[in-house]
């Protein structure tokens, strides 16, 4: 039977350390998750008003965050804002404000979707039965720009979840960081233990995942049958 490194994970509290880094890594993900999903949906509704100012200044900070990698902008969070502001910011802190930058930009982006996305001819009929705004977004819009997003939604979360095994650069002790003194410190002892460890970490991603992945197919499917 090959040798697949797993006895190191019953060493000491090695499979706890694991657990642990990866909550840290769920919290950084809730968190962001919390604030960029209300941001997000101010961000998406303003980005479908015909301020042509409005929409480039948003325009632009869609674009910046979205094609900058995450690394980087953990990088000028964590090191620039000491260099250049002389604050000193944690490494938790420092990943929870890029990625609810990077949340509130995707988020943004797809609520601006889902709205441009209704019909006009939705907004017509609401109008002709004479429905006042708020009665329109209630009744018609919002139920409709709901079912378009939030499989999106869902799905951008467990983005972030995989994403946040970037903060182990800027010294957050999540599951990969846990996962790599693991395997230096039984190097000599378990030298296959690379494999388990990461192997544990692959299986560990896939259960935090796996459930809110397959969330979004419930309500894609649902919601396209109905």
């Amino acid at each position: 039977m090959p040798d697949l490194g797993l006895e190191v994970l019953f060493k000491g509290i090695n499979a706890l350390r694991l657990l642990q880094g990866l909550w840290t890594a769920l919290r950084i993900s809730l968190i962001s998750v919390v604030i960029s999903m209300p941001l997000g949906i101010l961000l998406g509704s303003l980005m479908t008003l015909k301020n042509p100012v409005l929409k480039v200044i948003l325009r632009v900070y869609l674009e910046f965050i979205r094609i900058m990698p995450q690394l980087v902008l953990l990088f000028i969070v964590f090191f620039g804002s000491t260099a250049a502001f002389g604050v000193n910011l944690s490494g938790e802190l420092s990943s929870i404000i890029v990625f609810s930058l990077w949340g509130t930009a995707e988020m943004g982006d797809l609520v601006r979707g889902a709205l441009i996305s209704i019909p006009v001819h939705q907004y017509e009929s609401s109008e002709a039965l004479g429905l006042s705004k708020i009665q329109m977004y209630r009744y018609i819009i919002i139920p409709q720009t709901v079912r378009r997003l939030i499989p999106l939604s869902i799905n951008l979360i467990t983005r972030m979840i995989k994403t946040t095994s970037l903060v182990l650069m800027i010294g957050v002790i999540e599951v990969l960081k846990v996962a790599q003194q693991i395997i230096e410190a039984n190097r000599m002892s378990s030298p296959n233990a690379a494999f388990g460890i990461y192997l544990t970490v692959f299986v560990l991603y896939f259960l935090a995942c796996w459930p809110i992945s397959m969330l979004a197919k419930y309500f894609e499917k649902k919601w396209r049958d109905a």
